[in-house]
């Protein structure tokens, strides 16, 4: 997937790495470049600093009539949408004692949203030819999130859906990407940025490079140039991907351990 003259819808853009691939995007030649974000006016910045080929929206990424008319008043303006960019996220620390909306909650931005995006959009992609789907999810999606059971969970849910769509739409001319980043510096992080570096796969790599980003947003649009499912910024989590998958009860042991260790056990 070349992005010269493709429309593209990013959520999340505004800030952190919506708002990197936003950019990205527009350098790359896209013709229109819709930024939406839960802020407006986040969205409406990103927007601005990018130029004539941008606009904005207020997106709920949860709300799935919002999403159809997003694709749909895309399609209206430009005349396509080649690309959808499900990026928006978030963090909410904590497992069992959370209560089940905030469960529900994740799940919706973290999962539904991949799936209320990829309904709206993969119909009208097929029929005008092909799209792209690229789907933020984690290194926690294949890896895990210790200090979040429901980042851990709806990141793994993020995952396989894109691999669903990737195996059941990839003939009909639909390309998948699924970013699965360590720890990047958006506000997501927040202070932790400063004392940890591996938001995303729960300390297993900690000391990996907290990423800008400016890279994440090349990486992926280096990966969707190759149609590469997998986006590794942090090309580490591979290695720990293989070593989980070839002996997983030494991983969770492992894991185990690193967990004592930081809890100061």
């Amino acid at each position: 997937m070349e992005l010269r003259d493709k429309v593209a819808v990013i959520t999340g853009a505004g800030s952190g790495i919506g708002r990197a691939l936003a950019k990205a995007f527009a350098a790359e030649g896209a013709k229109a470049v819709v930024c939406t974000d839960l802020n407006g006016a986040n969205a409406a910045e990103t927007a601005e600093l990018i130029g004539d080929v941008a606009t904005s929206a207020e997106l709920d990424v949860g709300d799935e009539r919002a999403v159809e008319r997003i694709v749909t008043d895309t399609v209206a303006a430009h005349g396509s949408l080649d690309v959808f960019v499900s990026n928006a996220g978030y963090g909410l620390p904590g497992g069992l004692e959370l209560p089940t909306d905030e469960w529900e909650r994740m799940m919706n931005v973290h999962t539904w949203s991949h799936l209320y995006a990829a309904r709206a959009a993969i119909p009208g992609m097929i029929e005008r030819g092909g799209g792209y789907l690229l789907n933020t999810a984690s290194a926690a999606g294949l890896l895990t999130q210790m200090d979040s059971g429901p980042y851990a969970v709806s990141k793994h849910a993020a995952v396989a859906f894109a691999e669903w769509v990737a195996i059941n739409h990839g003939e009909d001319g639909i390309g998948v990407s699924v970013l699965c980043p360590q720890a990047v510096r958006t506000n997501i992080m927040g202070p932790r940025a400063r004392d940890m570096a591996d938001d995303s796969s729960a300390g297993q790599a900690a000391g990996d490079e907290i990423l800008e980003p400016e890279v994440v947003a090349q990486a992926c649009v280096d990966a969707m140039r190759d149609e590469r499912f997998l986006v590794l910024p942090h090309p580490e989590v591979a290695t720990y991907f293989e070593r989980k998958a070839s002996d997983y009860d030494r991983w969770l042991r492992g894991m185990r351990r690193f967990r004592r260790r930081l809890m100061g056990e």
